[in-house]
């Protein structure tokens, strides 16, 4: 579980994030929406602990993520915008040393079903820098799922995959229904259509809308225009 109360996140006179407040339950899958600079990535920055918010609280699995924040990081897989990784090594180099940072028991075990359920496999023993953009992606998500942690966050995880991977990506999201709770983050709206739950919109810092998939199915554009102000979808930059 995520839960989230008057989170807000200041940089100088600017309000980036405003008295933010939601939950994510066991099990459930919901999309984080909204433009570009609405304040989605500095709010799953808040939540892994990667940065300090300047008021509000937040709770990983019931433990302080503030206050406690490695016990309630390592509740989590994060994978971050842009993914950071290790260019010099090989794929499976790269993620042995990140589940051994992890204490991950049996790492090698570890290694090999995380590269199965990111669809990394084939690309195991290639040097990181000389894969695409789109495998460097999946190289990623291999390592938010190498803990088997019970929540995911993923922000924008789908960008740089082409159409094939997009599809793979969601089926396997999909298939953590009821098994992991995840905050997926994404412009996307067929993205948060495809797979999510619920649907939390943030628009300028606040969160403006927290919607059940019923709520959006077949006019979730417009939705999110009449509460935005703006449209996004497929196409947006």
């Amino acid at each position: 579980m995520i839960e989230v109360e008057a989170l807000s996140r200041r940089y100088g006179s600017r309000l980036a994030v405003n008295e933010v407040s939601f939950r994510v339950e066991p099990g459930e899958i919901v999309g984080f929406l909204g433009p570009n600079g609405a304040g989605k990535t500095t709010t799953l920055r808040m939540l892994t602990g990667y940065l300090a918010p300047t008021s509000g609280h937040i709770r990983i699995d019931g433990i302080d993520a503030v206050g406690d924040s490695i016990r309630a990081r390592e509740r989590l897989g994060y994978m971050p915008e842009g993914v950071p990784v290790d260019r010099e090594l090989s794929v499976y180099d790269y993620l042995r040393h990140r589940g051994a940072l992890k204490s991950v028991a049996n790492v090698g075990e570890a290694v090999d079903r995380s590269l199965e359920l990111a669809g990394v496999a084939d690309a195991r023993r290639r040097i990181i820098g000389q894969l695409s953009k789109g495998y460097r992606q999946r190289v990623g998500l291999a390592e938010a799922l190498i803990a088997d942690p019970p929540i995911l966050i993923l922000d924008e995880p789908t960008s740089g995959l082409d159409p094939n991977q997009v599809r793979q990506f969601r089926e396997l999201v999909q298939s953590f229904r009821g098994k992991k709770t995840v905050l997926l983050s994404t412009h996307i709206l067929s993205e948060v259509e495809a797979v999510c739950d619920r649907l939390l919109i943030i628009h300028e810092g606040q969160k403006v809308a927290d919607l059940t998939a019923g709520d959006t199915e077949t006019n979730l554009e417009d939705v999110f225009a009449d509460l935005t102000g703006s449209r996004t979808g497929e196409d947006a930059p």
